[in-house]
Order: C-alpha cells, then sequence, then structure tokens
C-alpha cells in the first residue's frame, strides 16, 4: 500500500526540488520509503508503506529482472505467490530478489505483456514505463478499490494516486478549471463519479481497465466489465448449495487478505458484513486477532455494544474508542483537504477517527465493505422493486401528494415519486434514498450558467434484461457508489494514517459468483442479505444481529442545528454566496429556513453538500 505519482511533462521539466515537493504531498501514503526514476521527460515516484518483504530490496520504483521495465504500483496482490510459480515454469532461471509481490509483478508484465493483469487477485493502481520504447501502462484494479487520477493535455501526462499530487504541479495547475458537470453530479450523488474530478482536465482511471500512453497519445480499453459477468442461465438457486460455495469464497478471500509481514486486525462496527470479516479472520487464527470499533456519546449512534458483545463471542483482542463530539468536530474543516474535491459523506468522519485508532496498533486491517452491494442490504433495492411495479405511472403522482401533504417524516420520500424518466431512474432512486438534491432541485440552486445536463451509465443494454429492478440498481451502486464513494472514503480516511485496509468481500472471484446467485437468496422473505446473513450464523449466533441496520455515521442533523450551525453559516451566508457565485442566494436561503425554521430535519444532507461545495469553492478558487 503506497503513494504513486508520474509526470510526462515535455516542455515543463520537473525539477528535483518540485518533485520532492510532490511526492511530501502523498508521504502520508507511504511513510517508510520513497524513491523515483527518470528518463527524458518522465519521472515517476513512489512513497512505500511497508507491508511484505521490510526490506529495503523490496522499496520501489522496481526494476525488472531484464532492465526494460520499471514499475510504480500501489495496492496488494495477494495470489502473488501462485503468480510466481507460473513465471518460473514459462522462465526457470528466474530467481526472486525479493519476497515482495512487487518485484512479481514487474516480472509477470515483462513475461506476459498486458495479459498478465488477468492473472492478478488484489487491489491495485500501477503504472509501468517501457524504456525502449517509450510507453507507460497503466493498470486499475477490477472492482477500483485503489484510487487513479490522471492529467492529460497535448503531450502532456501525469498521474498519482491523489488529486493533490497532481495540483501541486504549477505546469499543471495553471490549466485546470472547475468542471461544472461535476458539481451538478455532486450535488445529485454526494460524490464526483468515474470518470469525472472537480477539474475538467484530470480525470478517473476506470476500473478495471488499462491505458497506453505513447507519443502524446492515450488509449484506454477495459480488461474486465461487471456488467459481462451475470449470466441469464445456470444462476445459483440451491440455499445449501449457494452457502457451501460463499463460505469457501469468503475464507479463501480472508485467508488471501491475511498475507502480512506486519501486524493487523478488523474493523469490527457490529454489523453484518464486519463481523463475519472478522468471524472468519478469527477462526483461521489459534491466537486473538485485534479488532476495533468506535463508539458515540450519543445512544442512537453507538454501536460498541453490540461489536464488543461480538468480539467477546469470538474471542478477538477488542480496542474500543469512544469519540467526544469534540474529537469528532475537529475534522470537519479538514475533510477537503483529505479528499482533495468536494465529497459530502459525513461517515468519513467515524473511518478516519477508527483509523487513527486502529494505526496506534496495527499497520494493516479488514474491512466488511460490499456486503450490502453484493447481497441486496440497501433501502434504494426495495425502492427500486416499489418503483418498477406495473401500477406505478397511476399512482406515482397522487402518492407524491400524499406524502407531501403528510407528516414532516413522510415528506422527504415525496421526492421518490417523480419521474426523471427511464434513463435515470437508478441515480434518482439513489439520490432521493438519501436525501439529496433531485435534478429538478439543482437547476434552481446553481446559478443558470452553471447548470449543465448530465447522464450516467445506467441502461443496460437487453443482455441484462434478466436482471429485475432491485439487481440493476445493485448494479448501479457496484458501478458508482461502492468505487467513487465507499472506497474512496475509506482509502482516504485510512491512508491519511498511513493504515492499509483491505476488502475480503470485494474480492473479484465473489463479485463475479454474487452476480450469478438468484435475488430470492439475497433478499427472503424481506430479509436483506440473507444468504449471507446465513453463513454469518456459522460463527455468529442470530441473535447478536436482531436490531434495526445502521449506517455507520454521526449525528450531523443535530450538529447542523447546534454546533455546526455558524460553521454552515460561515459558507451559506449571502457574502459568501457572491463571493463564489455558483449557488442561488434565493433557494439557498429556502432552503436553509425550511431546515432551521420549518423543522423539516431531513434536508440536512443537503444543507452539508452545499457547506462542502462552498467550502471547497472558497478554499480553490481565485
Amino acid at each position: 500500500m503506497c503513494g504513486i505519482l508520474g509526470y510526462i511533462l515535455p516542455h515543463s521539466h520537473t525539477e528535483d526540488a518540485m518533485l520532492a515537493s510532490a511526492m511530501e504531498s502523498l508521504s502520508h501514503r507511504g511513510p517508510d520509503a520513497r524513491g523515483y526514476f527518470r528518463q527524458d521527460a518522465l519521472v515517476m515516484a513512489h512513497l512505500r508503506l511497508s507491508i511484505l518483504d521490510l526490506s529495503d530490496n523490496a522499496n520501489q520504483p522496481m526494476h525488472s529482472h531484464c532492465d526494460r521495465y520499471v514499475m510504480v504500483y500501489n495496492g496488494e496482490v495477494y495470489n502473488y505467490r501462485e503468480v510466481q510459480q507460473e513465471i518460473q515454469k514459462q522462465n526457470p532461471s528466474f530467481q526472486p530478489r525479493t519476497h515482495s509481490d512487487s518485484e512479481v509483478l514487474v516480472e509477470a508484465f515483462a513475461l506476459w505483456n498486458i495479459a498478465f493483469v488477468h492473472k492478478l487477485n488484489g487491489m491495485f493502481a500501477i503504472a509501468i514505463w517501457d524504456k525502449l520504447e517509450k510507453t507507460l501502462y497503466l493498470f486499475r484494479d477490477r472492482i477500483g478499490i485503489k484510487p487513479l487520477y490522471y492529467y492529460h493535455r497535448q503531450q502532456d501526462f501525469a498521474f498519482a494516486s491523489e488529486l493533490k499530487a497532481l495540483t501541486h504541479h504549477p505546469a499543471i495547475s495553471k490549466q485546470l478549471s472547475i468542471d461544472y458537470t461535476a458539481v451538478n453530479q455532486f450535488l445529485h450523488l454526494g460524490y464526483i463519479p468515474a470518470p469525472y474530478s472537480i477539474y475538467e482536465e484530470i480525470k478517473k482511471f476506470p476500473q478495471g481497465h488499462f491505458g497506453v500512453f505513447k507519443n502524446g497519445k492515450l488509449t484506454l480499453e477495459p480488461y474486465w466489465r461487471l456488467e459481462d459477468k451475470a449470466r441469464s442461465e445456470n444462476v445459483i438457486k440451491d440455499p445449501q448449495e449457494a452457502l457451501e460455495q460463499l463460505r469457501e469464497l469468503v475464507e479463501t478471500s480472508v485467508k488471501y487478505r491475511l498475507i502480512s509481514d506486519v501486524p493487523y486486525g478488523t474493523f469490527l462496527s457490529g454489523g453484518v458484513d464486519s463481523s463475519l470479516v472478522s468471524a472468519v479472520a478469527q477462526s483461521l487464527h489459534a491466537k486473538p486477532i485485534n479488532t476495533f470499533s468506535i463508539g458515540f456519546w450519543e445512544k442512537d449512534f453507538d454501536e460498541t455494544p453490540w461489536a464488543r458483545k461480538i468480539a467477546q463471542h469470538l474471542g478477538t483482542n477488542h480496542h474500543e474508542f469512544m469519540v467526544t463530539e469534540k474529537d469528532a468536530l475537529e475534522w470537519m474543516p479538514k475533510l477537503d483537504g483529505i479528499y482533495d474535491e468536494p465529497y459530502a459523506d459525513s461517515s468519513a468522519i467515524p473511518t478516519l477517527l477508527v483509523s487513527q485508532m486502529a494505526k496506534k496498533h496495527v499497520t494493516m486491517t479488514l474491512s466488511g465493505d460490499g456486503g450490502d452491494e453484493l447481497f441486496m442490504g440497501y433501502g434504494a433495492y426495495k425502492w427500486a422493486q416499489r418503483l418498477s411495479h406495473a401500477c406505478m405511472p397511476l399512482l406515482r403522482k397522487p402518492a407524491s401528494l400524499l406524502l407531501k401533504a403528510g407528516p414532516v417524516q413522510y415528506r422527504r420520500a415525496a421526492a421518490l415519486f417523480e419521474n426523471p424518466g427511464k434513463e435515470r431512474m437508478k441515480s434518482h432512486i439513489f439520490s432521493q434514498e438519501q436525501y439529496l438534491f433531485s435534478r429538478r432541485e439543482i437547476a434552481r440552486m446553481l446559478q443558470p450558467q452553471y447548470g449543465s445536463a448530465f447522464m450516467l451509465d445506467e441502461n443496460y443494454g437487453p443482455e441484462l434484461s434478466h436482471l429485475n429492478a432491485q439487481q440493476q440498481q445493485a448494479l448501479f451502486d457496484m458501478k458508482y457508489y461502492l468505487p467513487d464513494d465507499l472506497l474512496v472514503k475509506v482509502d482516504r480516511a485510512s491512508m491519511f494514517f498511513a493504515l492499509e485496509t483491505r476488502v475480503p468481500l470485494l474480492d473479484y472471484r465473489i463479485v463475479e459468483w454474487s452476480m450469478n446467485v438468484h435475488p430470492n437468496l439475497k433478499i427472503k422473505n424481506g430479509e436483506a442479505k440473507w444468504l449471507l446473513k446465513q453463513l454469518l450464523y456459522q460463527y455468529v449466533p442470530a441473535e447478536h444481529f436482531q436490531r434495526p441496520k445502521r449506517g455507520f455515521a454521526i449525528p450531523l442533523q443535530k450538529w447542523l442545528k447546534t454546533e455546526l450551525r455558524d460553521y454552515a453559516m460561515d459558507y451559506l451566508n449571502p457574502e459568501a454566496l457572491n463571493k463564489t457565485q455558483i449557488l442561488n442566494p434565493g433557494p439557498t436561503q429556502q432552503l436553509l429556513d425550511s431546515f432551521y425554521k420549518k423543522d423539516q430535519h431531513y434536508l440536512y444532507n443537503r444543507i452539508w453538500q452545499l457547506v462542502v461545495l462552498q467550502k471547497w469553492l472558497s478554499e480553490n478558487t481565485r
């Protein structure tokens, strides 16, 4: 787990001092070692967080044995030993100089070229330079676990693990402009989906793709697509068969992700996903593993009693940290410096705090991310089913009017019954289930010149017509919400403290397999994540989970009316709005009045979005 960056700027030489400064901006990702390589206009650098083979021999940039290729790489490839054995079968003379996965990867590329990526099981962003052909190759893992941004303008090209390493370079920063389509997307979703970033000139490298940059030209091609993995035939329907297959997949995935030369543990919130990962990890150890939970002073947001019971049942070495209001609030102003672009997921705060606690004890953790998307754990999937009903065209308008006229707790659901059009339905359901801005509302909130219609790839072809509405909504989350919100949250929060976090449930084998499990095994008799729970109950009694589902959340609604009210007004007052000149003052004030004066509490996410956007704009625009 590391930070990488690279520049190919033929007309703007990157001085050593400039490179050192850019590397320092990523130092949190790799505090153990740093190095760089130059050839002609290319320079690429690596900052290492040592996890496998802690010796200096495993530092990067890593050169191939033939010395033609040089690589910088962020991530972990868990099956590198098997890949190494394959290499040695074809090239018996290959004798590794290290025990690291990095050396295996560059040798695999030297042997198989682009096809090597199909052999990898892991999370990765890889850059390989061919010294002979002066060609750069880039690869990002199938699910999009590890981040990769790139800048391309004429002959100039650059890449990095985080935006800040690109904006740091003056030759790049002077070319940047705000992407207002991304601003519109942010208000609708709470994050900016790939391939966009907040800057028009910088893009997110797409998941499951490889890229080739040569002579000023970039070509991008997919090597893996989630949509291609859903079969219409031979779907797994038998519960026992499915349970046995899932158990084997999860156990092998967790076992892979426990390969480490440093101390490790698991995040344990007390929910289904983190409990399963922790339970399987503990079952593979004779001694107690470390587990980490944080709790809040407010009972509605405190899951430590549940996590503690599960840890006691499993016999783990459990660590708890009770977060004070002051602890959490201190991180609010720091979020844009960590995430680099507008990012409104407030659960970043507890993720940062649990990462900070875990780093005091370990260097690597396992997380339960992915279970909700793979096994239909979100309320949005129920809405997808309801709104796809044949009678919905007749019921949509009266249902919306009825809800708007009802008690305040019902009004927030009214927007779900709006009809955005079939081609926008999945993003609409996601947005309104999260109580964010609809596209119609965004048009009012933004000054006219900044409004931008946008489309997402959310309409799947006839080859996926066999998927029901719930499955298609889950596919939307796998393509966007998971890689561009949840995994971004975990990556930036954990790596801010130089803590590696691995996600066993997102092993691509589990992801592909889950695409072909019948939906009745995911939601059974109204119970979400049924199959995953059946596996969990083989490790932990079901009574430990007889409670409502909770997210990893903070009391943001309360804070915006109390401790954060002045903070919010610093960015949403008329003078601040006039300075950035993007938000419409009238609709913004109406929203504030609805939240603060008319007791429409459910609008807190929208208030927070505007605060996040305004703070970023005030600090990053002239």
